[in-house]
Parts: C-alpha cells; sequence; structure tokens
C-alpha cells in the first residue's frame, strides 16, 4: 500500500500498519492478506508495508504513524530459513520476492523491522507475530550462529508477541487498543507473550511450579499415620473426637475441652477435577533462564522438554523464563478456531493475486499455490524435525465441505489462468481433514506429544469419510476437471481407510504421490517419532493395487533426511542400500536442518533426548551429524550414483570395513572404477587423478549415475530434489526438479512441485 492507495481511500491514517518481508499477495495462503482482512472486516484501516528498505525508518514512516500499533512479521516464512540452506549458504532466490529476487529482507527480519517501528515513531506500539516469532518466543539454539539466542522478545522491544493461530487474540487486542486501553495492561489474552518484571505474577491467587533444574529424588517425608491414638489424633485433655459424615464441613479441633462431631464432606469426582483446572490454570511453571541454558545443554533440554508437554490448550499452563532482570512471560496457546471461524477466516473477499504494483513479475510462491485450497490446520503427527506444532498446534482445525467447495468456484471465477485444474486440496497434512480426537475430555486432558506415534493412539478418529465427500464434490463442481493432491500424505493414517486410498488413488493423482518415510532404520526413526517402514509397506501394497484396478501406471515420491540427530553412518548405509534395492535415484538431498524449538534441534544442539526424562548423568545420548564431511557423507548415501560422490564413499566404506560393496556387480553399492573428470568435488581425487581414471563412456550401461538435475532452491526448508530411476535398458531417465523426494517407476516424471507454503503467521 502507498500514500496514494490512502487518498484514494479517503484515509488521512492508519489503525494499524503491518510489516512483512514477503511481497504483497491477497491470497488466504499468505498470512499477511489474512490478518490484514480479518481486521478490516472488523472495521479497521490496515495499511501495509511490503519489504521496506531496513537500512534506515525512512520506509517506515510511509504510510504515516498509525493510530494503534505497528504489527511486524518476517512474513510466511523464517527469514533465516528463507535465505540459508541447511549448509548455512546464502540462496540465490526468494520465492516471495517478485522475481526471486533475493536480499529483499534482512536475517531475523522480525526483530530489525521492530527496531526500524520505534525509530520512526516513538512511543507507537508494536506488537510481533508469524513463524518467526513463534518460535523465538524463549531462548532458543540458533544453528545460524551456533549458539542459544535469547527470546526475540528483548531484543525486537516489542510491546506483545502474538505466537500460534494469532486470529482471536488479534481481533481482542485491536479492540481493546481502540477503546483506550493501554497494552501494557493486556496480560490475559491466550496466545501472547510479553516481557514483565522479575517475579510478576497476574494476581495473588497464583502459585509457581519450580522447574528451573532436572527433577531429582528429594528427601523421603514421612507423614502421619491419621489412624493412629496419640496426641497428634486427640482433641483437647486427649479426649479423642467422633467423626461422621453429613452435609456441611466441621472443625477437626475440639474446642473448651469438650467433645465435638466433626462432619467431613464427600467431594464428586467431577469436583475434584473441576478444583484442580482451576488450580492448574493459576500455575506458572519457571523454566530455567536463558542465562543456565546457554550454558548449560541438559538444561536446555529440559527445558525444551517441558515447553513441549505444555503446549495442548486445554491443559497447558503458562510458562515464564528469566532474561537477566526480566521475565519473559508465556500465557497458555491460543484455542483453536471452531469449524465456523475457521469458514469465515477463509472466506474474507480475497483479490486472490498480488497486488498490482508488481505488473508481469512473477512470484514463485503465488504460482506454486494459485491454484489449491487449504481445507485446514494444524498436525497431530508430532515430527521431531517440523515445526508446524509450535506454530499451529496438534488440535486439528478443518473447514466446513461447503465453505472450501466455495472457494473451489470463487477460485474458477477470479483466479487468473484457472484451466480447471485444482492443484491441491490439503494444508500442512493432506489427510487429516476433520479428524480428531473421539473424546473431548480425553483430548485436553492429554500430554502426548504424538497421536500417532509409536502406534496411532485408539481414542484417534481415523475415519476419511469426510475427507472422501469432499473430494467428490469438489470433482463435481462446474468447470473443474481435475482435483489433485499435492500436500504430503500421512500413509500410516491412509492404510486404515482402503476406501480413501482407492478413492485418492482413482481420481487424485497425477502420476505421482507424496510420502515422507523420512527413513528406514528404527534408530533416526524413534528421534524423528515416524513410524517404521512396514506402514510404507502396506501402503505401497495398496497404492499399487488401486493404481492396477484403475488401469493407471503411478508411482510414490517418498522423502528422505540427510545427517538428522541419531542417525549413523551405518544407518545412512542401510538406506542407501535400500534406494539400490528399490531402483531409486535422486539428484539433490533433503539434509536436516535444524529450526528454532523444535525437538530435533534440542537433540542436534544438546546430544540429549527430550523425548525422555532428563537426568544429569546417564541417559541417551543422541549423536549430532555436525561436521562438514559427515553431512556430506550423508548426503552422498542418498545420492549413491552420483559419480562424484564415489570417491567420498569408497572412503567411508573402507573405514567401517564394507568394501564387500565396491564393485562393478549387481550386489555392490558403488564400483571401484572412476569415469574421468569425476569426483573432484570431494575433494579426495585430486586433478593428477584424471590421467588413471577410465572413461565413462567404456562402461555405458553399467553407470548409473547420469546428469545432475538442475532445480533451483524452492522456499521450503528442504533443497530440491530431481528423480530418476534406470529404465529396463539401463537408460536414466532425467526429470525437472521435484522437492526433496523422488518418484519410483521407469520414464519417471516429476510431480506437481513442491507443496505449497501452508499458511503461517
Amino acid at each position: 500500500m502507498s500514500r496514494a492507495e490512502m487518498d484514494q481511500l479517503g484515509w488521512d491514517s492508519c489503525d494499524i500498519i503491518m510489516v512483512t518481508g514477503d511481497a504483497y499477495i491477497d491470497h488466504p495462503s499468505f498470512g499477511m492478506a489474512l490478518v490484514g482482512r480479518l481486521l478490516e472486516a472488523q472495521g479497521f484501516r490496515v495499511g501495509i508495508l511490503c519489504q521496506p528498505d531496513w537500512n534506515s525508518a525512512v520506509d517506515f514512516r510511509q504510510l504515516g504513524k498509525p493510530n494503534l500499533y505497528f504489527g511486524v512479521t518476517a512474513g510466511n516464512m523464517d527469514s533465516m530459513v528463507n535465505r540459508y540452506t541447511s549448509d548455512r549458504k546464502t540462496r540465490s532466490d526468494d520465492a516471495y520476492t517478485p522475481n526471486a529476487e533475493p536480499n529483499k529482507r534482512p536475517d531475523r527480519a522480525v526483530t530489525v523491522y521492530a527496531q526500524r517501528c520505534r525509530e520512526a515513531y516513538p512511543g507507537t506500539a508494536v506488537i510481533i507475530g508469524s513463524i518467526e516469532a513463534s518460535l523465538r518466543r524463549i531462548a532458543h539454539y540458533d544453528y545460524w550462529s551456533d549458539k542459544v539466542r535469547r527470546s526475540v522478545l528483548p531484543d525486537s522491544k516489542a510491546d506483545l508477541l502474538i505466537f500460534g493461530n494469532a486470529e482471536r487474540a488479534l481481533v481482542e487486542l485491536t479492540h481493546r487498543l481502540a477503546r483506550g486501553e493501554k497494552i501494557s495492561d493486556i496480560r490475559d489474552l491466550r496466545g501472547t507473550a510479553f516481557m514483565v518484571p522479575t517475579g510478576w505474577l497476574p494476581g495473588d491467587d497464583w502459585d509457581v511450579m519450580d522447574s528451573t533444574e532436572v527433577d531429582t529424588p528429594g528427601p523421603l517425608i514421612q507423614h502421619a499415620d491419621p489412624y493412629a491414638m496419640n496426641d497428634a489424633g486427640a482433641g483437647k485433655n486427649g479426649q479423642n473426637s467422633r467423626l461422621t459424615l453429613g452435609p456441611a464441613v466441621g472443625s477437626m479441633v475440639p474446642e473448651n475441652g469438650q467433645k465435638t462431631e466433626h462432619v467431613v464432606r464427600l467431594v464428586s469426582r467431577e469436583e475434584r477435577l473441576a478444583a484442580r483446572r482451576e488450580r492448574r490454570a493459576h500455575t506458572v511453571v519457571r523454566l530455567p533462564s536463558y542465562e543456565q541454558v546457554k550454558e548449560d545443554p541438559v538444561l536446555y533440554a529440559h527445558a525444551s522438554r517441558t515447553f513441549h508437554l505444555e503446549s495442548n490448550p486445554g491443559n497447558a499452563r503458562a510458562m515464564v523464563q528469566a532474561h537477566g532482570e526480566r521475565d519473559v512471560w508465556l500465557n497458555p496457546p491460543p484455542i483453536p478456531l471452531t469449524t465456523e471461524e475457521l469458514d469465515g477466516v477463509y472466506e474474507l473477499p480475497y483479490a486472490r493475486r498480488p497486488h498490482p504494483s508488481y505488473g508481469d513479475a512473477k512470484i514463485p510462491a503465488w504460482e506454486m499455490i494459485r491454484f489449491s485450497v487449504n481445507i485446514m490446520r494444524g498436525c497431530f503427527g508430532g515430527c521431531t524435525f517440523c515445526s508446524i506444532t509450535e506454530h499451529e498446534g496438534r488440535i486439528i482445525q478443518s473447514r466446513s465441505e461447503d465453505s472450501v467447495i466455495r472457494e473451489i468456484e470463487e477460485m474458477r471465477d477470479k483466479t487468473p489462468g484457472f484451466t480447471g485444474i485444482v492443484s491441491d486440496l490439503g494444508g500442512p497434512t493432506a489427510n487429516m481433514f476433520h479428524l480428531t480426537c473421539k473424546d473431548p475430555q480425553i483430548e485436553s486432558a492429554c500430554r502426548r506429544l504424538s497421536c500417532v506415534y509409536p502406534d496411532i493412539c485408539e481414542n484417534l478418529g481415523t475415519d476419511h469419510s469426510k475427507l472422501i465427500s469432499l473430494y467428490r464434490k469438489a470433482r463435481d463442481v462446474k468447470g473443474v476437471k481435475k482435483v489433485l493432491i499435492g500436500s504430503g500424505l500421512r500413509y500410516d493414517l491412509a492404510v486404515r481407510s482402503p476406501e480413501y486410498i482407492k478413492e485418492l488413488v482413482t481420481h487424485h493423482v497425477g502420476g505421482y504421490l507424496k510420502i515422507a518415510p523420512e527413513h528406514t532404520e528404527a534408530g533416526p526413526l524413534s528421534k524423528m517419532m515416524k513410524p517404521g517402514m512396514g506402514a510404507y509397506d502396506r501402503f505401497k501394497q495398496l497404492f499399487d493395487r488401486f493404481s492396477r484396478e484403475a488401469g493407471k501406471e503411478q508411482y510414490l515420491i517418498p522423502y528422505f533426511i540427510a545427517a538428522h540427530p541419531g542417525t549413523t553412518d551405518e544407518d545412512m548405509l542401510n538406506l542407501a542400500l535400500w534406494l539400490k534395492k528399490n531402483n531409486f535415484r535422486l539428484d539433490q538431498v533433503q539434509t536436516f536442518l535444524p529450526t528454532p524449538m523444535a525437538l530435533a534441534t534440542t537433540m542436534y544442539h544438546s546430544e540429549k533426548n527430550p523425548l525422555k526424562k532428563l537426568h544429569r548423568t546417564g541417559g541417551e545420548h543422541v549423536g549430532a551429524v555436525r561436521n562438514g564431511r559427515q553431512r556430506k557423507l550423508h548426503k552422498a548415501f542418498l545420492r549413491y550414483h552420483d559419480a562424484e560422490n564415489w570417491p567420498l564413499l569408497r572412503e567411508a566404506l573402507k573405514e567401517m570395513g564394507r568394501t564387500d560393496l565396491i564393485g562393478n556387480g549387481k550386489k555392490h553399492l558403488i564400483p571401484a572404477w572412476q569415469p574421468a573428470g569425476t569426483g573432484l568435488k570431494s575433494g579426495l581425487l585430486h586433478s593428477d587423478a584424471r590421467s588413471s581414471a577410465q572413461p565413462a563412456a567404456k562402461h555405458v550401461g553399467k553407470s548409473t549415475a547420469g546428469k545432475t538435475g538442475s532445480g533451483k532452491t524452492g522456499p521450503q526448508m528442504a533443497s530440491t530434489a530431481a528423480v530418476r530411476r534406470a529404465s529396463p535398458s539401463g537408460r536414466s531417465d532425467a526429470t525437472r526438479p521435484v522437492k526433496a523426494g523422488f518418484a519410483a517407476g521407469k520414464s519417471a516424471k516429476p510431480s506437481s512441485g513442491p507443496r505449497k507454503p501452508g499458511p503461517k503467521r
């Protein structure tokens, strides 16, 4: 938005000015549009500053001083993930910028933007949000600087941080500020964090649970025997009191030496539970301080475990963490939106296109999702390397079927270039639509980190009938030719509903379907909280069966991660052997990237397992793949067919005592020979080895190397990947890029592309 647009609207000022690191796209998949339209619907005037020049405060004064506050976000992605690869190399493009131009946002954009807002208009309230702020609301390990950094609140000097699904908190906050309430007095909103003086409590009726140290056994306290006939149980003058049951509570101590009749009141289970909930709602958990976790990896892991156990909105307590002489206070997470509320948010009057000021510039993130529809939020998978849980939560928030159909019709009528192909009906996961706990009371009391690990919870509903119904109605919309599913599928859930798999395979797979085993070995899978390969095998059998019945040749695209905490060289070797056995090849690989506050990041930093109770001595050690050579090796195992990796793999196999896997036969992983001009990138084969290397032309049909794909890095955390599989003739059929996965089958073609960016705010 510009001053000229304000003049056209007749505005002399904005009530709220939102600052973002993304280009503005008026579509509900982009958090800035969603929040802006939501506040507009509440009657507020909202201005948007997109990708301002952060080198001075000049751009931050473009729209004048906001009447209520600046709202600051980094954009749909964390600015550090957006700019740097998992190897800390600078990316060459930015999917959220016109023409993918890089360097249009600063590192740690929330902090930088918030400071510039303060500089532009001192005294104006600053509120921070988005996934970048959510993942930095307490002290956290920062992979890019390789140290523990403090909460984003003191660094940004923001008045308030809104985390998670922000709609409800943001609307209430804005109305209260508009009524004249001071932002420093607003301390009761769920899903908010703020700085307070040390020891501050909301009221005198609050208790503090100290969790600043790893739990150790304390002294045994000998309790008095309530049945003992001694002075402790007698009234005055040694006379015993008689207890009877009745409707009221009486004193247990006789007065004036007289025998008194005491009454004990029996409290019902419902009353006890209500009292416990009330007490819990007025208890704050004190985490180890920033200064403690900065120096002590065990306490960091303990704080991480405690934080994640307090993530269920039904039972989460407030948390507080000292930062120097002040505290960071976190209220419990927000209550999930109802279906009606979520429908209302997604059916606001979006233009469903980029701002016209960008002209014909291409914005890759928009191109990726322009013909897709978000049908749900949240994920109860609990994968430790993923940040969805920390941001959107584990409880699934689903739209109604009618609302989704209306959006498809609106997309058909309003989105330029629509040809009848819906590229995705999904979200963080393709098949969790309307899946909930069978009992709301059990759900509100649950403290599990995952509903599907180590096995699917017996209380989780896995009925896919509502999703099947949605798919069928979407196909029947006039003007819709095909509905594809581009979001990743949770296959361990899908196998509980063969009818769903049949519906999906018959009508909604465009040749390739993305799923994410992530690994084949039990060790790494246990640290990821992912199911074993048995579930993958069962799903593949059903997938292949229903594809044959439909008369279609279709393939799965499994995703795998290299260098995840808890992964050994042997684990990666076994994964490589599985890939070779199943005739899989991929060009570029997905390498673990430690994002703030993720449980896998805690493992990487502390080498402890926060999935289990922490101990000072002993306990499970989790190996972290840190050094460059080992990270390269793990990536090389996934690309065992690439001749550039063979020198590194040969050296590693010799060190592991597996020279039996080096040779030119089918049972070998890599050949003993090296094609001329290859292997130099590994640093193990010097240029003077060219003369002794055998030319690749002599081994046509034997080598599985082929040419490397040239896909650009997408906007997600992982690298781009391209897929190959050898045809029966021995020839490799290369494809264009596919994000971090690969297809199976002869003459493999690319999938529909990277998963669309979710509605992260």
